[in-house]
């Protein structure tokens, strides 16, 4: 039988991020970091902007959420188009190259940002095995 396909975006692909991330990811592997960020997705295919939500506490992440509207406050906000976020996603970039392109657009403190990129890798790794139909 196939494994399931989560639309990218939509609030079971949250919901089966952050089961992933509980499961696959330990506060050690995460540095027992607790932040915020918030990725706000521009140009979706819909038209749309969307944002995700990312709650960590001390190196567990609580909570993932896709949101239209107006986004939550987080610790950082990057924005971007929703082609180099789905690649990140799929891990075909790393968060740090994108963000040092110039392509994305943060909002927080850019030196802690890039401390915790590593972090934001290991969250990318586990989200690029989750079936997404983008």
């Amino acid at each position: 039988m196939a494994e399931k396909k989560f639309k990218y975006l939509s609030n079971e692909w949250a919901a089966e991020c952050t089961k992933r991330f509980k499961k696959e990811l330990t506060p050690e592997q995460m540095k027992r970091v607790t932040s915020s960020l918030l990725t706000v997705y521009n140009n979706c295919p819909d038209g749309k902007t969307r944002s995700v939500f990312y709650k960590i506490t001390n190196g567990v992440v609580d909570q993932v959420s896709v949101a239209e509207g107006a986004p939550p406050k987080a610790e950082f906000s990057v924005t971007a188009d929703y082609d180099l976020f789905a690649k990140i996603s799929r891990a075909e970039v790393k968060a740090r190259a994108a963000l040092m392109s110039g392509k994305m657009t943060l909002k927080g403190n850019l030196v802690k940002a890039l401390r915790l990129s590593p972090i934001m890798d290991r969250l990318n790794q586990v989200m690029s095995t989750i079936p997404a139909d983008f």
